[in-house]
């Protein structure tokens, strides 16, 4: 017999730009639990018409802190190439390449866009750059994710 091996799925549309507590249109949540449809989910009522960056993150953090066995699925490209990692002398270890990016992406400011590291206001976005010619590696589990992503219609 094929058991799923989660209880809930969570898709994620990313496509956020500004700041962290900027109210973006592009910023979309869809959750299936059991053997349910997927429903987009709202943003917990506020002063705000859309979910902001940490609010869709502190919704996530509540969500996997449950007793629910979740599968989240998120367009964003959270890997990068080995490429990078030897570009910048950085060891492929994702705590430590996190905390060296947010020094020079500091993204999670409030009031700091990804423009005003782009433009060399914040952070030091120049030291951490990459190239298009580096490509990702598409491993058979992100197109398990991609694959939920559009059955979630995302």
């Amino acid at each position: 017999m094929n058991m799923p091996g989660f209880d809930r799925y969570i898709g994620i549309d990313y496509s956020g730009a500004e700041t962290p507590t900027a109210s973006l249109k592009g910023l979309r949540v869809y959750l299936a639990e059991g053997d349910a449809p997927p429903v987009e989910v709202l943003p917990p009522p506020s002063l705000k018409k859309y979910w902001t960056r940490r609010g869709m993150a502190e919704w996530l953090v509540d969500r996997l802190s449950e007793d629910s066995p979740t599968l989240v699925g998120i367009d964003h490209g959270f890997s990068f190439p080995l490429r990078y990692f030897e570009a910048h002398g950085l060891k492929p270890d994702w705590s430590a390449f996190l905390d060296d990016f947010q020094r020079h992406w500091p993204t999670d400011e409030d009031y700091t866009y990804v423009d005003f590291v782009r433009d060399g206001i914040r952070g030091n976005g120049e030291a951490r750059t990459g190239s298009p010619c580096w490509r990702r590696r598409e491993s058979a589990h992100r197109r398990r994710v991609l694959g939920l992503m559009a059955y979630l219609g995302c």
